[in-house]
């Protein structure tokens, strides 16, 4: 007798990396070696909650197909990473790919330790195993800063140096990231707050919500500036931002002058995005958490997605500049469904492109009561995301998500949809990331209303070759 196979969760991503089951949180050391994109994450493989955290692994010759690997690192019991290992980020130090990362002891209290683990196989490309050092290389925060929070090591070189960033929190409610001197990747000295909440910009950009800043992610754009990327914690995860500016070193330590900020994603499920820095661009990828019920969620047996990857660089005014990454396009089948205005089914992933040139509407989802919507006016530079038929939980509840941009002739939108995973790219200033889960009586129906140049596909699985 033969056994039915389950179907397709249809809310479960499908193109985006996410293990089988269990949790998934932060991207962690996304990173190139021969010739493979690798990318780890924080993992539970055994429930779909926060606890018991592992690194997961992936890796990909093309940004989109994507192998899964053995786990890469697991918490050491009666080590500095017993009850989990967290985030951080991969060097090549010497030769050998080195994964730095937060330990966290059962009695952690929000203080990290910065591990290290090696590659055991630096001379393959798939990494697929890695053997923690017995003893962190920092085993607490400076003295004499209150520092509260400490995680998140993110390691980078400037002017022929290598340093490291570690994002903190201190006592009176003040965020920073502190600075770390890791010349030799064994032997790290603190250099001092390269950054805090304290800061003019900082403060304009984020408000003074954080109390924490996790995540902290540096890269340099194309026009010879950088970029700080923070993850804004106020007990909770809150939100990301970003600051742009220039690094200033000397002998001793690292400044970074603040020019201009603002949020890295206008969505609300969007969360501790990791960056790598390639040859003439940055990637980045984050963290897509659930925004439907507890019990949901565990009947379900998965939890969370990352995003697709995002090319990341800054305008000349110090604004974002983001886009899909180019290699998205091979998941797109070879003819597109919707090729002008009108009402068309919608598949389950999609890649939709929308050129308004003038106001317009765009239906997405619909009921008998409801429907998700898009609403562009170029003329008045907004892009209006209207879920409100379509609850979440979580802070900001439904209410309809405004983008604004400066106004033109003409406002593009592409919007990537994988299962529950709605990603909407204003041209290439700004990103919404919300999670919408489509209801069974829902129906996924694109309508287009409005002056408007229409292409969609449906996003399958990539060709080889």
């Amino acid at each position: 007798m033969s056994v039915a196979r389950p179907l397709p969760d249809p809310i479960a991503p499908r193109f985006r990396v996410r293990p089988p089951a269990g949790w998934i949180n932060d991207p962690n050391g996304p990173f190139r070696w021969r010739g493979r994109h690798h990318l780890f994450y924080q993992h539970n493989p055994a429930a779909p909650v926060h606890t018991n955290v592992h690194w997961g692994h992936v890796s990909s010759p093309d940004l989109v197909h994507w192998e899964h690997h053995p786990i890469a690192l697991t918490p050491t019991p009666g080590g500095p990473d017993e009850a989990g290992c967290w985030s951080g980020c991969v060097v090549n130090d010497d030769g050998v790919p080195t994964a730095v990362y937060t330990g966290v002891d059962h009695a952690h209290n929000g203080l990290g330790t910065i591990c290290l683990a090696r590659a055991a196989d630096p001379d393959g490309d798939r990494l697929v195993e890695w053997r923690p050092l017995p003893e962190p290389v920092v085993a607490a925060p400076p003295d004499g800063l209150d520092v509260v929070m400490f995680r998140d090591p993110f390691v980078f070189r400037h002017a022929g140096r290598r340093w490291a960033l570690v994002g903190a929190g201190h006592a009176d409610g003040t965020p920073s990231v502190l600075l770390y001197d890791c010349a030799e990747l064994t032997a790290w000295r603190f250099a001092g707050v390269l950054l805090n909440g304290l800061d003019q910009v900082a403060a304009d950009a984020f408000g003074d919500k954080a109390v924490g800043w996790e995540c902290p992610q540096l890269y340099g754009t194309s026009g010879g500036e950088q970029v700080l990327v923070v993850s804004l914690w106020d007990g909770a995860p809150c939100s990301t931002a970003y600051l742009t500016g220039r690094l200033e070193a000397d002998e001793e330590r690292l400044r970074f002058v603040t020019r201009a900020g603002g949020r890295l994603d206008q969505g609300r499920d969007f969360y501790a995005p990791a960056v790598r820095q390639e040859p003439g661009r940055a990637l980045m990828w984050g963290w897509s958490w659930e925004a439907r019920e507890t019990a949901e969620v565990l009947a379900a047996g998965w939890a969370g997605t990352l995003t697709a990857p995002r090319v990341v660089d800054v305008r000349p005014d110090g604004s974002l500049r983001v886009t899909p990454a180019p290699e998205l396009e091979l998941l797109r089948a070879p003819e597109p469904f919707a090729t002008a205005p009108g009402r068309v089914p919608l598949p389950v992933s999609y890649d939709l492109t929308v050129t308004a040139r003038g106001a317009t509407g765009v239906t997405l989802l619909r009921a008998a009561d409801r429907a998700l919507t898009v609403r562009l006016d170029p003329a008045a530079g907004t892009v209006v995301l209207d879920r409100g038929g379509w609850p979440r939980t979580g802070a900001g509840g439904s209410a309809p998500v405004t983008v604004r941009v400066p106004p033109g002739p003409d406002l593009a939108l592409r919007v990537l949809v994988d299962g529950s995973l709605l990603e909407l790219f204003v041209g290439d200033r700004a990103v919404v990331t919300e999670r919408v889960y489509r209801r069974p009586d829902d129906v996924a129906e694109l309508e287009v209303e409005g002056e408007a140049e229409v292409r969609a596909w449906e996003q399958v699985p990539p060709r080889h070759g």
